[in-house]
């Protein structure tokens, strides 16, 4: 599995793949692929990282569990393809930005689309849930936030805010908010503009705004 991550990643992330977690996560998921459906498709697994390489990160989304319908979940957190019915959460980002959001461009200019388990069992949300996949996402969040100056983590509902906890507020910029899912988006997540804050904080030192 480990060998799927590209590599700048791998190298910050070498210590984690002889850890007996990782292991343990690595067989699970290799069995739950042969056993049954799941998603993302096998080789979208670590497509936040593909699409971002390390080197270039600058802004932070974090997400729960990947979609768990056909044809949703394609490895980058809330973006569903063109094709596919926009689930609720994704329809209030659209809202909060005024268009519609291209993530895709997103992550090539260096946003980090990454939800905190990788994958899930089909209909089945949060399935995979507790195997191991939030030590590693937690992980990834830790040597950015170490590793790197002035990031955007964009921390939406109180899982994520719970994941970015330990983030250091002195050397990166935390926007947290309520979630965008229907449930929560009027309490807090409508009127946040974290997409302008975010540029606002990059502009100030000096790094290039994301074309939101």
């Amino acid at each position: 599995m480990k060998n799927a991550i590209p590599p700048s990643w791998r190298e910050i992330l070498k210590d984690e793949f002889e850890k007996p977690y990782f292991l343990n996560l690595e067989s699970f998921v290799k069995n739950a692929y042969s056993e049954g459906e799941v998603y993302p498709p096998k080789d979208k697994i670590f497509e936040a990282f593909n699409l971002t390489d390390f080197d270039n990160v600058k802004v932070v989304i974090i997400g729960q569990d990947p979609y768990h319908e056909p044809g949703q979940a394609q490895g980058l957190c809330f973006y569903v393809p063109p094709e596919i019915k926009e689930p609720p959460s994704l329809k209030n980002i659209a809202a909060e930005l005024g268009k519609k959001p291209d993530f895709i461009s997103w992550a090539k200019q260096g946003v980090l689309l990454l939800n905190a388990t990788l994958t899930v069992e089909a209909h089945r949300a949060g399935s995979h849930q507790k195997k191991g996949w939030e030590t590693f996402t937690d992980e990834v969040i830790a040597a950015l936030a170490k590793q790197k100056e002035n990031l955007v983590f964009i921390l939406w509902g109180s899982y994520a805010q719970r994941k970015g906890a330990f983030i250091d507020r002195s050397r990166h910029l935390v926007i947290e908010s309520a979630h965008p899912s229907p449930l929560s988006a009027y309490r807090g997540f409508f009127g946040s503009k974290p997409f302008e804050r975010a540029n606002n904080y990059l502009k100030e030192n000096n790094i290039s705004p994301i074309e939101w």
